[in-house]
């Protein structure tokens, strides 16, 4: 599940099932979000220019199941403004690219640390752009010398950061899943609130020094995600270690009460299980306040699923990110660890949190 604060979506949340590839070509013109749309690979890897919003979200891990070393997190957005859109010059401010990257080095010793950094640059929405572009045919866009880009059966990270550089080839090792209805993905009460979404699970990932982990990628478009309501969200991404994949997220009410919930589950070699929004719920435990922006997060939850019931714990609770010179806002998202109801480590994955240090406002 995976936001936009103001015009863009944070890579949040609400997935569901799926898993087959169709080879249709697909145009901008249908890139309007509707129930019973076929995504098309691979030019639904690709940017959807006529989308208000779209993000590309990257996690993982890097070392062993029982001793991760590291976190990373890369996301890219693309915010159609609404702006000169019959301004055919090349510095038309048609859409926004925004980048963030973070890096979690976990253990007690010098170098252990969060680090993170952030981009953000106009584009005409032609292609060739120097500055920020965001392919169609394919996965590749780029904002400056930081770039997510498919490569035959990989995604390749490169973001070199202030303080920190990630080198990453993201291998695929399972079949997509479209999550939600096919790929038509509910956020929200009213049908309007809905995204195209698809994730790759269990991603192989490597890193420039040869460290070697497992990954997430999602992929959404929308042109409206937040109902008015909702004031951010809490959602989850797990790469299980026996192959399986689960997510699951709950909109949240000023009150902290759901709104709207979801996720889906997907067994090893299985066909996705979508969940409905009476079917998942979150109870938060232990929280951390953050001295930087105020806000208190809840770094333990309890998470029960149509899959099962789960613990979710940070395995640093010092993972906010401050997105304010970009995106608007500041959220958690971190490296967490998924226990089963024996309390044994069964998966990895990350863990984001909106709306705490102030209500989202996206769109």
């Amino acid at each position: 599940m995976n936001p936009r604060r103001r015009a863009l979506l944070l890579g949040v949340a609400a997935l569901a099932p799926g898993a087959t590839t169709a080879l249709a070509a697909a145009t901008d013109g249908a890139d309007g979000v509707q129930r019973g749309r076929v995504l098309a690979f691979p030019r639904d890897h690709g940017t959807h220019r006529e989308s208000r919003t779209e993000w590309w979200y990257a996690t993982g891990w890097l070392g062993t199941e029982a001793a991760p070393t590291a976190g990373f997190q890369v996301t890219f957005f693309r915010s159609r403004t609404g702006l000169a859109q019959d301004n055919r010059s090349r510095f038309a401010a048609r859409h926004l690219i925004f980048a963030h990257a973070a890096l979690t080095r976990l253990g007690s010793a010098v170098g252990a640390g969060h680090w993170h950094d952030q981009r953000i640059a106009r584009w005409s929405g032609e292609p060739g752009s120097a500055l920020a572009n965001a392919a169609t045919a394919d996965g590749d866009v780029h904002l400056g010398p930081w770039s997510l880009r498919r490569e035959g059966e990989l995604w390749r990270a490169v973001v070199p950061a202030r303080g920190f550089t990630l080198d990453l080839r993201l291998a695929t090792t399972q079949p997509l899943v479209l999550q939600g209805d096919a790929g038509f993905s509910r956020k929200g009460p009213e049908a309007a609130q809905a995204s195209h979404y698809y994730s790759q699970p269990q991603l192989l990932a490597t890193a420039a020094d040869g460290s070697r982990g497992r990954a997430w990628l999602d992929h959404e478009w929308s042109d409206q995600i937040l109902h008015r309501d909702a004031v951010g969200w809490d959602w989850i991404g797990i790469n299980l270690f026996d192959g399986g994949a689960l997510t699951a997220f709950v909109l949240r009410r000023r009150d902290g009460s759901p709104l709207w919930a979801g996720g889906s589950f997907r067994a090893p070699g299985g066909t996705a299980l979508s969940f409905n929004p009476g079917q998942v719920q979150f109870a938060p435990g232990r929280r951390w306040h953050s001295p930087a922006s105020g806000a208190s997060y809840p770094v333990q939850w309890q998470v029960d699923t149509p899959a099962g019931l789960f613990s979710v714990h940070a395995l640093r609770d010092a993972q906010e990110l401050d997105s304010r010179n970009s995106t608007g806002t500041i959220y958690w998202e971190g490296l967490s660890e998924l226990l089963d109801a024996q309390g044994r480590r069964v998966g990895l994955g990350y863990l984001e949190m909106t709306g705490y240090a102030a209500p989202l406002r996206l769109g």
